[in-house]
């Protein structure tokens, strides 16, 4: 029997087990297993609070098909509420070892439980090699790509995994699945890449739906927003403070000038928790 929370950030929703005191075993398929939403538990993926020997927790996420990510800045905020409502800590600033490397997360709380927390995601990834995208420019700006005879001109930001920002005229109307499910795999992206389908509402306010890699379309996708705020100013569409509206709430992003790191605020819920017979 191992215990689990499922827990979300915006709808953004994976399955939690401490992975300090219980053994967890065979991560990709029981990813695979929770995260089916008629045969499982149901969620966007899996993600693992383990030991870490440079952090105070280490967090390994999968997604729904098993493959493991760099980093989920809606998952990174729901480890943070899980730690410290589940008394793993005591601290309101903790650090967290990611594949995307190590991350600052302030837990602002309320009744003694966390409520809202401010990641440290640190610099965006503009370097082509780096992201991974092959192109000339760096940064990665008003990339040409077809999908079904459909142009898109995106914009490549990494923040610790890959992600591709286009610029369509109403996100609701949309078909994120149609060119979503296409534009993750062009060759043009060496492991994939999560794309991002952005609404300029104004200088401090976008629209946003994602279509994540190994995952789908998302409600919500931390990495994707900060990836999008950046990609934004760059091509001088927002100031460096922007509300990033998502399908399941509104993220607060700011690009530093000071410290070049992107900073994000947002929820952490929990739903429910349960057994499982593995």
């Amino acid at each position: 029997m191992k215990k689990f929370t499922k827990m979300h950030g915006l709808g953004n929703d994976y399955v939690y087990m401490d992975a300090i005191h219980q053994q967890i075993d065979n991560e990709s398929y029981l990813a695979q297993f929770v995260s089916n939403r008629h045969f499982g538990i149901g969620s966007d993926g899996l993600i693992l609070i383990c030991e870490s020997n440079v952090a105070d927790f280490k967090m390994r996420m999968f997604n729904s098909d098993g493959s493991e990510a760099e980093m989920c800045g809606n998952g990174i905020r729901c480890v943070g509420k899980f730690v410290y409502d589940k008394r793993l800590t005591n601290k309101n600033t903790i650090t967290v070892e990611t594949l995307a490397g190590i991350k600052t997360l302030v837990l602002n709380t309320k009744e003694g439980k966390v409520d809202t927390v401010r990641v440290d995601m640190g610099e965006p990834i503009l370097e082509a090699k780096k992201i991974p995208v092959i192109s000339e420019k760096n940064p990665v700006t008003g990339l040409k790509l077809k999908a079904l005879q459909k142009e898109f001109e995106f914009t490549c930001v990494s923040m610790g995994n890959p992600h591709a920002i286009t610029v369509v005229a109403d996100t609701e109307k949309f078909e994120v699945e149609k060119y979503g499910k296409i534009l993750e795999i062009d060759s043009v992206f060496p492991n994939k890449t999560n794309v991002e389908f952005v609404q300029i509402v104004d200088k401090e306010h976008i629209k946003m739906r994602v279509w994540e890699r190994g995952s789908g379309e998302t409600l919500a996708c931390g990495t994707g927003a900060c990836a999008t705020a950046v990609a934004c100013y760059l091509n001088d569409l927002t100031n460096r403070h922007t509300f990033v509206e998502l399908l399941g709430g509104t993220l607060k992003i700011e690009w530093n000038e000071k410290d070049n790191h992107v900073y994000m605020t947002g929820p952490a819920t929990t739903v429910f928790e349960g057994t499982l017979e593995i």
